[in-house]
């Protein structure tokens, strides 16, 4: 075989460290960002938050060439308020950088940084190293301003401290005020007392016969005090016993002699199998509480308003509160109506590069230079992602609102079929770039606070030859159920019937997944009791 020398141009994609920053921080929540910000703040010592709007000739911007928010700003612009946002897209037709796209950024990204001693940055660095320069979006608002949400949701009394601070009332011996505090220590998050008092007892006596009877008549004895103590049905072991204790508690002197009736056959249904009870089998449970029907009917009345799980109310759960990215407001009226899209301030951090620092770096080229260079190249590409970031998800914004400008006018009946596809094509991006910006981004409406990803939907044939959007189907059949006949409500063929007279092809299998996808209970959960 015959050796030679041949040249061959190909090309292939790189994943550079900032390019895989700027992914990563595309598919970031707005509390996940938070978080990052934080991290890198800590880490980082040339990011540095302002509480002022950054000066774009910091970072190397001449302020001629910026674009001026438009007090105009029509149907699917985007308008941000200068005081917040140090530099941003102000209409839906500003080209904005995505890693899946080409824009100004990609020619920034081209050029070297020459740090100067004003501390100005000629834009920008080569993207094979860290390094650019981007004006930092601001928030704002101040950091003396902000909530913890999060301490908020926590500040709230646990249900062990609400039953611990009842039980200082009860004049109770050092043995069974111990035993007390023990069975309301061992209560699950619903208020319920997993574990049988031989089975804790057990486990504080060992092999002592003697110790564990004595400790199994001191459990007795306390949760008997446990079960009268507030909210009622705490302590229970199981659903059955936790009713019975809210149906005993509701005993009063007043209550006559019928309420009484209805209020022990309750009672005496929730001694039977639970299964009787979810399906409403009435007939069944008269025969085994040796009543009639009709007073069954009542008795599920009244335990349709008790409480499964005490302990609810209680528990502490991390609420994490959403927060929009985008505000989409509406303008004019009747024909005239037009919709402005911006983005939340209050999401966007402040960032900015430390002069001070910079400044000293350009002047000291001792050891260990090279690494500062780097942590300072990696500064403010971390600005110019999070830039990037919110350009990204603020033109995928604006797509959507003109896409679905029947939405913001009528609701969600009127959605109609939207697919990533179609706003990828439209921008030039990647579907799975816009997959990570409509997941977990939010979108204040005049219809509320929805996740992006909620505008996209699939398409149903109708009889005109059209398509009928998913998320309509699923609002027209919330629709259908909530004016149904309690007493006699819609099965999912009746519901499928509907549809077609409405010209929309919707099997019934179809639309059972999107009662259950709406939380909808079968039809004869739904019946009146």
């Amino acid at each position: 075989m015959k050796q030679g020398l041949s040249l061959r141009v190909s090309q292939h994609l790189a994943l550079t460290p900032q390019l895989q920053q700027s992914i990563r921080l595309l598919q970031l929540s707005t509390l996940e960002l938070s978080q990052e910000v934080e991290q890198m703040l800590d880490e980082n010592p040339f990011l540095e938050r302002t509480a002022e709007e950054a000066a774009r000739e910091e970072f190397g911007l001449d302020t001629a060439d910026a674009p001026v928010p438009r007090d105009d700003a029509g149907e699917g612009e985007a308008e941000l308020a200068p005081s917040a946002v140090s530099t941003a897209s102000t209409s839906s037709d500003t080209t904005t950088s995505t890693p899946d796209s080409d824009g100004p950024a990609a020619e920034i990204a081209e050029r070297e940084p020459d740090w100067e001693g004003d501390g100005t940055v000629d834009m920008a660095p080569d993207d094979s190293e860290w390094g650019s320069d981007a004006p930092a979006r601001q928030n704002n608002l101040g950091d003396d301003e902000r909530a913890d949400a999060t301490e908020l949701a926590r500040s709230q009394e646990s249900l062990q401290s609400f039953l611990h601070r009842q039980a200082l009332s009860l004049r109770l011996n050092e043995n069974d005020c111990a035993a007390l505090r023990f069975l309301i220590e061992s209560l699950n998050d619903d208020g319920y007392l997993e574990d049988s008092l031989p089975a804790l007892a057990s486990g504080l006596a060992g092999d002592d016969n003697d110790q564990f009877d004595d400790l199994v008549h001191h459990f007795q004895v306390a949760l008997g005090l446990l079960q009268s103590l507030e909210p009622a049905g705490v302590g229970a072991r199981d659903l059955g016993e936790c009713l019975s204790i809210q149906l005993k508690a509701l005993a009063s002197e007043d209550e006559t002699e019928a309420e009484a009736l209805i209020r022990k056959t309750a009672i005496a249904i929730c001694k039977q199998p639970m299964e009787l009870l979810a399906r409403r089998d009435f007939k069944r449970l008269a025969t085994l509480t040796r009543t009639n029907e009709d007073l069954v009917r009542s008795a599920l009345q009244i335990i349709a308003r008790l409480e499964p799980k005490p302990g609810r109310r209680f528990v502490d759960v991390e609420r994490n509160i959403v927060i929009p990215d985008v505000i989409v407001t509406k303008t004019g009226r009747g024909t005239n109506v037009k919709f402005r899209v911006m983005l939340n301030p209050e999401v966007m951090p402040r960032l900015r590069v430390h002069d001070i620092y910079a400044g000293a770096l350009k002047s000291h080229k001792g050891e260990g230079s090279q690494a500062l260079s780097q942590r300072l190249q990696e500064a403010r590409w971390f600005i110019k992602n999070i830039q990037q970031r919110f350009d990204t998800i603020l033109r995928v914004s604006n797509a959507i609102v003109e896409r679905q400008k029947s939405y913001f006018v009528h609701g969600e009946l009127a959605m109609r079929p939207l697919v990533l596809r179609e706003i990828a094509d439209e921008l030039g991006l990647h579907e799975s770039t816009i997959s990570r910006v409509t997941t977990a981004k939010y979108m204040a409406t005049p219809f509320g606070t929805v996740e992006l990803k909620y505008f996209f939907g699939s398409a149903l044939g109708t009889e005109t030859g059209g398509n009928a959007s998913s998320t309509a189907v699923r609002a027209l059949i919330k629709q259908f159920v909530s004016s149904e006949s309690i007493k006699k409500p819609l099965s999912d063929s009746q519901i499928s019937e509907m549809l077609k007279e409405q010209g929309i092809e919707c099997a019934r299998r179809t639309v059972a997944k999107y009662r259950e996808a709406l939380r909808i209970a079968p039809a004869n959960l739904r019946k009146a009791l």
